[in-house]
């Protein structure tokens, strides 16, 4: 692996086209391949682009949802490719692409240490020589996609028929990337979902080969080792190697917030340390098996990394994680959303997050899955959502339809960031005859959902001027708290510097360290649940609210312990975390007991 970071999925459009910005240098990155109508639109800018014939995968086409993803995909990975050969063929001149692959290797790379070498080489013969072994040995970055494995929507004909479980969205998807010719993996998130994850079986790729090589390869987004372990067993039953968990924050993180009960991110990194070997010895006694029951023999169990991500700043944090914890790389997203080289973020919004501050980034409920979404209060969804309300019409067309989930009022799943649910369900709440507070209350969690179908994609259709005729241009966007602390817009150098230590992005900018971060969400979190709780608790409810708090204290009494471990050269560090945990904890203890 050249590079010891990645760059996670940004949303559906904002890291959709990614890889073609980065791979070439060793970088990896993931797309989102929940939308296919985004991905032949994107499909067919590139290929104008390159002055290719476009031909298009109409909608009425059979599978035409599997097609066009193994379509984009294939183009991708021919596109990055022939940058890749290109690149190899310059010259080592200062300021072209090629120098550029080696000079964003992090230091310790003997790779990037082998370039400088040859660079103050005098021997132009044994310089060319030197070259050539340089070439040799540069990788591309993974093109890498992502499902989130819930998001699976049954389909059904034009006559309301169902078409079939192997035809929903997630293991269409699947399917579409399942058929590519990438040699990549698929990152599957927000949970297990059995029938996806058996759907795995069915393709050779996911196997190991006569050589052990597995073609194509799964990753798993985890946010505790408890629930790793199941879903990777699950899987390796039936002869699937999880080849990395990318453990993410639970709240201090970008889209969908997956808040764990409690566990704070340094803890469930300790657990993963302690228990890797482990974990790996008892997954290959079922994967063994699995493959020999196909009549595949390997002998060693296939590599397993692990990495994470979620609210890493600073080069400091991004060592300290890599080295205290074994991992074998992190994830670094919201930060590049300021990288316009690397994502497709507009213009508008661009300078709308280079100007905000903490306050501007909040955990809402506005994703229509139901499901905590990290929000940023100036985007121009959240603007045209109460526009629409103050015309007396709440919600959005529903044209993707990804997102239809609710029966409360239809035979078949509608959205409700929907128009068509919203009016239903507010005709419903006018006719409970609530108080006005209760009334309001209710009002606002209805009309708060958002269309994230069409919000996640407008800005790249905005950057890439391929709007269509009267398509709105509402951008949602949904970065981590920890984006509040960049406030410029950055090249792909000076965000790669500030990665690995030789550029400070962030110099007299006053900032949390991430643990102490991620503990004062939890918190936040945790109150707001028991204040929203207060008239209606019950037995069940209260022991979660115990449980929570215990596994918060258990979580601080781990990092006092940390703290204290660290070497002597960073006790100015330990005394102010120790200061800031002190006041966390007290913070902790002034919550309301609940009886």
């Amino acid at each position: 692996m050249s590079h010891t970071f990645h760059i996670p999925v940004l949303g559906l459009g904002y890291s959709i086209d990614t890889p073609l910005k980065v791979a070439r240098y060793g970088i990896s990155s993931v797309m989102s391949i929940v939308d296919d109508e985004l991905i032949e639109r994107i499909r067919e800018y590139h290929t104008n682009n390159h002055n290719e014939v476009f031909t298009p995968i109409s909608k009425a086409e059979p599978d035409s949802r599997a097609k066009r993803i193994t379509a984009y995909l294939n183009l991708v990975n021919r596109y990055v490719s022939e940058q890749f050969e290109q690149m190899k063929t310059q010259p080592f001149t200062a300021g072209n692409d090629l120098c550029r692959y080696f000079e964003l290797l992090p230091e310790s790379s003997q790779l990037r240490q082998g370039y400088e070498l040859m660079m103050e080489y005098p021997d132009n013969t044994r310089r060319e020589i030197f070259q050539n072994i340089l070439r040799s040995r540069m990788t591309l970055g993974a093109i890498d996609v992502n499902i989130m494995a819930k998001v699976d929507k049954m389909n059904f004909t034009a006559d309301g028929e169902y078409t079939g479980n192997e035809n929903t969205d997630a293991l269409i998807a699947l399917r579409g990337f399942a058929e590519s010719n990438l040699e990549s993996s698929i990152i599957l998130s927000a949970g297990m979902n059995p029938r996806l994850y058996s759907y795995i079986e069915n393709f050779a790729d996911f196997f190991p080969d006569k050589t052990g090589r597995i073609k194509k390869k799964v990753i798993l987004k985890v946010s505790d080792f408890r629930s790793a372990l199941i879903q990777a067993k699950f899987l390796a039953k039936k002869g699937i190697w999880v080849s990395e968990f990318r453990v993410e924050s639970g709240l201090n993180c970008g889209g969908h917030a997956f808040a764990t009960e409690g566990y704070l991110l340094g803890p469930i990194l300790e657990e993963f340390k302690q228990k890797r070997t482990e974990m790996v010895n008892e997954l290959f006694s079922l994967y063994h098996p699995a493959l020999a029951a196909r009549e595949i023999n390997i002998e060693d169990a296939p590599q397993q990394k692990v990495s994470v991500q979620g609210g890493i700043g600073t080069a400091g944090e991004n060592n300290f994680l890599l080295q205290n914890y074994n991992l074998d790389a992190t994830g670094w997203g919201s930060p590049f959303l300021l990288v316009p080289e690397v994502t497709n973020v507009d213009d508008d919004t661009l300078t709308q997050l280079a100007n905000a501050g903490e306050d501007d980034y909040y955990l809402s409920n506005s994703s229509p899955l139901g499901i905590l979404f990290n929000n940023f209060r100036h985007s121009g969804i959240d603007v045209q959502r109460l526009e629409r309300l103050n015309q007396g019409r709440p919600g959005s067309p529903c044209t993707k339809k990804y997102l239809c989930t609710n029966t409360e009022f239809t035979p078949q799943p509608i959205c409700t960031a929907s128009r068509e649910y919203q009016n239903l369900k507010l005709k419903q709440l006018d006719n409970l005859q609530l108080t006005p507070d209760e009334h309001d209350k209710q009002f606002e969690a209805i009309t708060e959902k958002i269309c994230l179908c069409e919000g996640l994609c407008s800005s790249a259709y905005v950057k890439y001027a391929i709007s269509k005729p009267k398509e709105s241009k509402a951008v949602a966007i949904c970065p981590g708290p920890n984006l509040a602390y960049f406030t410029k817009v950055y090249s792909l150098d000076d965000m790669v510097k500030h990665i690995y230590g030789k550029l400070d992005l962030l110099e007299n900018i006053s900032r949390p360290n991430l643990f102490i971060k991620e503990l004062e969400l939890y918190i936040d979190y945790l109150q707001a649940d028991m204040q929203a709780h207060l008239n209606d608790l019950n037995d069940k409810k209260k022991k979660y609210f115990d449980k929570f708090r215990a596994q918060l204290h258990e979580g601080i009494k781990y990092y006092k312990q940390l703290w204290e471990q660290l070497p002597q050269q960073t006790s100015g560090l330990i005394g102010s975390l120790t200061a800031e945990l002190d006041f966390m904890e007290s913070k902790l203890n002034s919550l309301l007991v609940l009886n």
